[in-house]
């Protein structure tokens, strides 16, 4: 996956596991509550990963821009 697609399935996950825990809170289902808070932890992650791989590209693209200068 890219980095924007990455991010994208972070932030679902992010949004959807709020919503279960949420829901879990109100109707008393602590299995949901934990379940949510696993997704999001999930979505943290995968968001990390994304902002990971935009971290890598810039930084290479700078390396690369400055071995071109050189040569």
């Amino acid at each position: 996956m890219g980095s924007t697609s990455d991010k994208a399935s972070g932030y679902a996950n992010k949004a959807a596991g709020a919503v279960k825990s949420t829901v879990g809170d109100v109707v008393g289902n602590d299995k949901l509550v934990v379940e949510g808070e696993v997704q999001k932890i999930k979505g943290d992650a995968q968001v990390a990963i994304g902002e990971t791989k935009d971290a890598v590209k810039a930084t290479t693209d700078k390396v690369a821009e400055n071995i071109n200068k050189t040569l």
